[in-house]
């Protein structure tokens, strides 16, 4: 392990704050896990630092950053047209789609070009075009930071929901995950319920393989989503709301074009990216914050902005969504 103090955290978040944390310790290999827990977090203020690419810090760090930096992806068993993968937490996640795509592997072809890192693919359960990472994990290992001991979850046992998952619940700033397992298939099949992605593979006259789905994602997402490295942002930076039917036909006598999707229960999950849009918030800038030109649903920094102005910019919106809506937005941002 590597530790340093007085660590400048602009290049581990995507929003480019330049905040300090007290001690930043970067892991090196997994089996540090227990003796990171023993020494430095038990009785220091911690936080686990994946990509920083749904992180918001607000201020400097009073205490430790542990950083997963140990990568690696083991192939365990293939068994009726299903292959196992156990992945390190500190690989990137887009590693991690490039191996699936040049060995022929299935699931995750959708979530590509999604910043961060394996380990907190679970955590978030991320998604994009109608995929999400739930429906791979096949379990999860790490550690309970306030025992030291070491947990293997199932997928039914990680509670995944929206956005959602153990690991934001009962498990919340309680575990350091080392291995992420998935359950990857052989046998071609795609996922094609994002409009969007259908045309843009029509339209170019491609066949269906996994790696024209892939740039056909990235394409989509790069036309919409502004580069990190450009531009500092932290993604969507707020939920999709779910609504009752009830309230949902309600707002469609006033807004027949309103964007929404099945949700469980017989509720109806909106588009909050629209919602925003229709706002009035697309493309607006607040000194140095605002909302992306080509999508509403991200908050960037557009060159020197504060924590504090990224904040109001994200209250203004949730009280304008909910004056114009009554509908609540939730940010799906980790503010720290």
């Amino acid at each position: 392990m590597k530790l340093f103090d007085n660590q400048n955290l602009k290049e581990y978040n995507t929003f480019g704050m330049e905040v300090y944390a007290r001690q930043f310790l970067a892991m090196d290999a997994a089996d540090e896990t227990s003796d990171v827990i023993a020494r430095f977090l038990h009785e220091n203020p911690y936080y686990i630092l994946g990509g920083g690419s749904n992180t918001l810090f607000t201020k400097n760090f009073d205490g430790t950053i542990v950083h997963p930096a140990f990568g690696g992806i083991e192939r365990m068993e293939k068994k009726d047209g299903k292959v196992l993968l156990r992945v390190a937490a500190g690989e990137p996640w887009e590693n991690l789609i490039q191996y699936c795509i040049r060995r022929q592997l299935y699931g995750i072809e959708n979530l590509t070009a999604i910043p961060g890192l394996v380990g907190s693919a679970p955590v978030q359960n991320i998604g994009a075009y109608g995929v999400e990472v739930k429906d791979t994990v096949w379990k999860v290992e790490g550690f309970v930071i306030s025992t030291g001991l070491p947990f293997s979850l199932s997928n039914a046992e990680c509670r995944f929901g929206y956005r959602n998952s153990i690991f934001k619940q009962t498990l919340k700033n309680d575990c350091l995950i080392t291995y992420v397992w998935f359950q990857l298939s052989e046998n071609p099949h795609f996922t094609l319920s994002y409009q969007g992605l259908t045309k843009a593979l029509q339209e170019r006259e491609l066949p269906l393989t996994l790696r024209n789905v892939s740039d056909c994602v990235r394409k989509i997402r790069d036309a919409k989503l502004p580069d990190p490295k450009i531009v500092g942002n932290g993604g969507s930076f707020f939920q999709n709301p779910i609504v009752p039917a009830e309230k949902h036909n309600e707002l469609t006598k006033t807004y027949p074009d309103l964007v929404a999707y099945d949700a469980p229960d017989g509720q109806k999950k909106l588009s909050a990216g629209q919602l925003i849009e229709k706002a009035g918030w697309k493309g607006k800038q607040v000194g140095n914050a605002g909302t992306w030109k080509n999508q509403a649903l991200v908050l960037v920094n557009y060159g020197g902005a504060t924590p504090q102005e990224v904040l109001d910019v994200a209250e203004t919106i949730i009280k304008d969504v909910k004056m114009m809506f009554d509908v609540t937005l939730e940010m799906e941002i980790n503010r720290i």
